[in-house]
């Protein structure tokens, strides 16, 4: 787990503002869901034989017993939501973004504390809605910045077509077993599809040996994933598909896909998603949905040589020659921040020579300098720092000549 400072969170703001403007333009709202669920949510949801529960979850008892969890992904506390709140016949279209927790050894990119921006459509499988999802994912990272990705796509087909899968594959590992890894061959009973996804080499050169797990689908789910492919196609969005890829939670059904970037090395998934079907309690779930690595962003943004934003957006900055006058520089600057313009005040007495460097320093554009002099004629002495021009004002019209010098509010481009 990590702190986080200017300026790497100004560059977060920026990724979020970029991300929630792109949401609400797909007509997206926001949910923001506990950080602490039962535990029972996540093994239910994700599979109780996934790496996520099986090793990777934060989880204590409660005074009850009862045993709570860290959340270690947003989409089961999203559907948590829905089924408690809106109706089984409503598509809902959310957005979320926050941290997340998992108990794994940290790397580049990964943390025990990392931060996901997350998208879930609830609604029927449908190949058009699966592709607007992916289309949604595309249009965020390009807003975030990101330019040099691959997109990767696959189908796990329907919950018919897994079980085929699952059985044709271990018959087809079954002679294999003594050469995988010790993960490997645990996965081999508990969840097989995982072997696909295994980095050691000797399991990738077996799995190369077996047919694609899209040997055993239906012709219903072969055209399912082809009509998503063809909607891909004609919005423009170019993507590969993977014969072999799965995705590490036992909710996905039909399509899933994978955004990778060359700048992020051996671990190199920024984003990824899919279609689900949950059971939350007694009502079944059907949606599609995706979610960004923050941290795997940040990144591959800075491999592609993305800037940090500079420290603050300071424009104005209050210099007091003595108290009387510090406490009118105050009610200035609540003025000059009610219309939009960002400014300081020293937080403690200091000299003015002292003030003008901390001016400098800030960023500010313009000092506004008053003492007892001022004070007693009812003026205010104008600084632009760049030009060193000096000019005396009216108190009364210096909102007036700020706006002159920074231009409507303050705005910066």
């Amino acid at each position: 787990m990590q702190d986080l400072a200017e300026p790497e969170a100004g560059l977060w703001r920026r990724i979020e503002r970029r991300f929630v403007e792109t949401c609400r333009r797909y007509g997206l709202e926001e949910v923001r869901t506990p950080i602490v669920e039962y535990e029972d949510l996540f093994s239910y949801s994700l599979g109780k034989s996934t790496e996520v529960v099986q090793k990777e979850m934060y989880s204590f008892p409660e005074a009850t017993g009862r045993r709570l969890a860290l959340r270690p992904e947003g989409t089961a506390g999203v559907l948590r939501y829905v089924s408690e709140s809106r109706p089984a016949t409503e598509d809902v279209r959310l957005f979320y973004y926050g941290p997340m927790f998992r108990r794994e050894r940290p790397q580049a990119g990964r943390r025990r504390q990392f931060h996901q921006l997350g998208v879930e459509l609830i609604c029927a499988a449908d190949p058009v809605a699966d592709a607007e999802c992916v289309a949604l994912q595309v249009d965020v990272l390009r807003a975030a910045g990101l330019g040099n990705f691959v997109l990767r796509i696959n189908t796990r087909g329907d919950l018919g077509d897994i079980n085929r899968v699952t059985q044709g594959l271990r018959q087809q590992l079954h002679p294999f077993l003594p050469e995988l890894c010790p993960d490997c061959r645990r996965r081999y009973e508990t969840n097989v599809l995982r072997i696909l996804d295994c980095k050691r080499d000797g399991c990738r050169r077996i799995v190369g040996r077996t047919p694609e797990p899209a040997t055993y689908l239906s012709d219903a789910s072969r055209s399912y994933i082809e009509q998503v492919y063809a909607v891909l196609d004609r919005l423009g969005i170019a993507f590969r598909v993977e014969p072999r890829l799965v995705r590490g939670l036992d909710y996905y059904a039909h399509t899933i896909w994978e955004v990778t970037h060359p700048g992020l090395g051996a671990q190199d998934a920024v984003a990824g998603g899919g279609r689900y079907v949950v059971q939350i309690g007694t009502r079944r779930i059907e949606g599609v949905g995706f979610a960004v690595g923050m941290e795997r962003l940040i990144i591959a943004l800075q491999r592609e040589g993305a800037g940090l934003p500079g420290r603050r957006e300071i424009r104005v900055w209050l210099a007091a020659v003595g108290e009387e006058a510090r406490a009118a520089n105050l009610k200035l600057a609540c003025q000059l921040r009610a219309e939009g313009i960002a400014c300081l005040v020293a937080l403690r007495f200091q000299s003015l020579k002292a003030q003008m460097r901390a001016a400098a320093k800030s960023g500010a554009e313009l000092v506004l300098i008053r003492g007892d002099e001022e004070l007693r004629r009812g003026t205010i002495r104008l600084r632009e720092l760049d030009s060193g021009r000096e000019r005396d004002l009216p108190a009364g019209r210096v909102l007036e000549a700020v706006r002159g010098v920074l231009g409507p509010l303050g705005g910066r481009a």
